[in-house]
């Protein structure tokens, strides 16, 4: 009998979790490859928002959906960690039931590994409780974790986590690495090897329900952001053959009806001409009707009249901007990837494109050290001004990252010692009067979204 692998996406824990075109895609790329290499995979995602088995649970209200697949998980609110008890906020477990989960766990027989993907750095009580959970109902399976936070706080994750394994190693090669660790205890597949150079699908056909797919046609960024651990996770930027993404999106559409994909992508404009514009030229010809989103924002220096025409015509309905700030003397000590006169430039090729106001949102950053909430205010006006949505977007401490060593110097949170401090809704790097300026931003912020066209 082939292995059997169960491959576990954690609950969330924290004060807010939106689905903003969130799935685990390291994740479904790990179960789409092992299946191949002959697996038997059984997925369990405790995010799963149309899981049958939460059909019949009226102890925990139905997550309202919204537009192009977007909305709400099913959420608990469970009593906050002691560290987060001086938090004014309810605190939630994000996703399905405990007891569904438990009952996945049993109905899934002599499993030969568990793997377990892993996100934000302070989203890890839910990684922790899974695994407890699964060494439970399986206490004599190795227990593999792998993704974000156990790559960015290894050793905490290998203290506290309860995995026997951390895999290090994130991006479209971790299956390598998983290979490798299953080895390690006798678990091997039928092949470990592909007959072409192309990665087999994420296996977004194994969830119950399709409302999106999630796109990665690079990985990594040729940007260094002080305040992005995109370098630290993936060092080279790598893109696939535009060929093949084209071919995966036409997959999904012909397959699956699916007509919304989000791009995960850090840097999906760099190369535009001999990447993306192959994709996009080709869409327009097919005229699909598809939509297509950015949630991890576009770099304004890559917009040109062309890019925008392109971006509009094959699709593009939610366009994300990563302006942060307005101040050009900040961005030479963040990230040097605007200068002046860029957003104003990109915005107005977006505009004559034909995109709206409610199409087009810009990033601010607000909450990083040294940072004045008088600024973020700037930011905010200047954005409006120029007839794009403001969206916050608030500073979480990474490890590992170049504004790191600066975190810890100006939070009074212990950050290096629990990854929980990393939270962005407590605005860790800020002082009590920054914090008590944030209903204020937030407002102003409002106002802007109840204008646009």
């Amino acid at each position: 009998m082939k292995p059997g692998l169960i491959l576990i996406n954690p609950w969330i824990y924290d004060f807010a979790a939106f689905d903003l075109w969130s799935k685990p895609l390291g994740l479904l790329y790990i179960a789409g490859t092992l299946r191949e290499f002959g697996f038997r995979i059984h997925l369990i995602d405790c995010l799963d928002v149309h899981h049958p088995g939460m059909e019949s649970d009226r102890s925990i209200p139905l997550p309202r959906r919204q537009l192009f697949g977007t909305g709400k998980f099913w959420r608990k609110e469970v009593p906050k960690p002691h560290c987060l008890k001086q938090i004014p906020r309810p605190f939630s477990r994000y996703g399905i039931s405990k007891e569904l989960f438990v009952h996945e766990l049993k109905r899934i027989k002599n499993p030969s590994a568990i793997l377990v993907t892993s996100l934000m750095t302070y989203w890890y009580l839910g990684v922790k409780e899974v695994i407890s959970l699964a060494r439970e109902i399986h206490p004599e399976v190795p227990v593999l974790l792998g993704g974000v936070y156990a790559n960015l706080c290894r050793e905490h994750a290998l203290e506290f986590s309860g995995a026997d394994q951390v895999v290090g190693e994130t991006g479209l090669t971790a299956t390598h690495s998983v290979l490798a660790a299953l080895r390690q205890y006798g678990i091997e597949g039928e092949t470990e090897s592909l007959e072409s150079d192309r990665l087999p699908y994420p296996a977004f056909d194994m969830l119950h329900g399709i409302d999106y797919v999630c796109l990665l046609t690079s990985t990594g960024c040729p940007y260094r952001c002080r305040y992005c651990a995109s370098h630290f996770l993936n060092s080279n930027f790598l893109t696939r053959d535009p060929h093949h993404v084209l071919e995966e999106i036409l997959y999904w559409v012909n397959r699956f009806e699916v007509r919304d994909f989000a791009f995960y992508d850090d840097a999906l404009l760099v190369g535009f001409d001999n990447h993306l514009a192959v994709i996009l030229e080709e869409l327009v010809r097919l005229d699909l009707k598809l939509r297509f989103h950015t949630p991890n924002a576009l770099h304004l220096r890559e917009i040109t009249p062309e890019v925008a025409r392109l971006l509009y015509l094959s699709g593009f309905r939610t366009i994300r901007l990563g302006l942060e700030t307005s101040d050009m003397n900040q961005h030479d000590e963040i990230d040097h990837k605007v200068s002046a006169g860029e957003f104003e430039n990109a915005v107005h090729d977006l505009h004559e494109a034909g995109f709206t106001k409610r199409e087009i949102g810009a990033y601010i950053l607000m909450g990083l050290p040294a940072q004045s909430v008088d600024s973020v205010r700037k930011t905010i006006e200047f954005v409006g001004r120029l007839g794009v949505t403001p969206y916050l977007a608030e500073y979480s401490p990474i490890p590992h990252t170049p504004m790191w060593e600066m975190a810890l110097e100006h939070s009074d949170y212990e950050l290096a010692l629990e990854p929980l401090f990393h939270n962005n809704s407590l605005l860790p790097c800020w002082d009590k009067a920054q914090r008590a300026r944030v209903p204020e931003i937030k407002k102003r912020v409002q106002a802007f979204r109840m204008n646009r066209a």
